[in-house]
């Protein structure tokens, strides 16, 4: 139990740290349907589904081993990062200063897409797979059981959900939607500059840890 509580809570402070995933909710949320934000939500929990599980099956060994794979996956990540910090960016440009209600643009926009949005934002942070590895080699030692060791990850997965759900909820808000509307200009000028700072890191950093 002491072991659960522990990851629980490393896990917890790793998700209150704004990151690509956070603005992605924050973001969705705000400016779209409530059901678009929680498929986003639910793309990226299996994204960090997807990472925790590579991390329990000795994903950073192999990275360590294969340089160039491990720089494949950043580049790659980097460029999607980017590719949606400049969207926010031009999103931002397009905005109404003078909106007084919120609006919701449709197009090219469903739950499926939110999802696969999701999925693609928390893929396209690698260092989320290190993150995993480093916890559950800090904590998890030989004598720690497969069926455990797979409770840790639904655990980590099942915490996601949770944490991004409720931001999800509070910035579905009516309040946050209108103050979303206001100021969309900076706050997705805002969000376009940092997706595009963590993907830049990504592609020029010498290593993705």
């Amino acid at each position: 139990m002491n072991l659960f509580l522990t990851i629980a809570l490393v896990q917890l402070v790793a998700l209150i740290t704004p990151g690509p995933d956070f603005f992605f909710v924050s973001q969705l949320a705000a400016s779209r349907s409530r059901r678009e934000a929680i498929a986003g939500v639910i793309g990226i929990a299996m994204g960090v589904a997807v990472w925790a599980a590579l991390a329990l099956l000795g994903l950073q060994l192999l990275l360590h081993k294969l340089v160039w794979l491990e720089r494949g996956i950043a580049i790659a990540g980097g460029a999607y990062l980017c590719w949606m910090g400049v969207k926010m960016l031009r999103a931002s440009w397009k905005a109404n200063p003078d909106a007084a209600v919120p609006v919701v643009d449709v197009r090219d926009s469903s739950p499926g897409r939110a999802l696969l949005r999701g999925l693609a934002t928390n893929l396209a942070n690698p260092k989320a797979a290190i993150f995993f590895a480093s916890i559950f080699s800090a904590f998890l030692g030989e004598g720690v059981n497969p069926a455990a060791r797979w409770g840790l990850w639904a655990l980590v997965t099942g915490e996601t959900m949770l944490w991004f759900g409720v931001v999800a909820a509070v910035f579905a808000l009516p309040a946050m939607r209108r103050g979303y509307v206001r100021a969309a200009r900076w706050i997705d000028g805002g969000a376009g500059v940092i997706f595009t700072l963590f993907g830049l890191h990504l592609i020029l950093g010498r290593r993705a840890v």
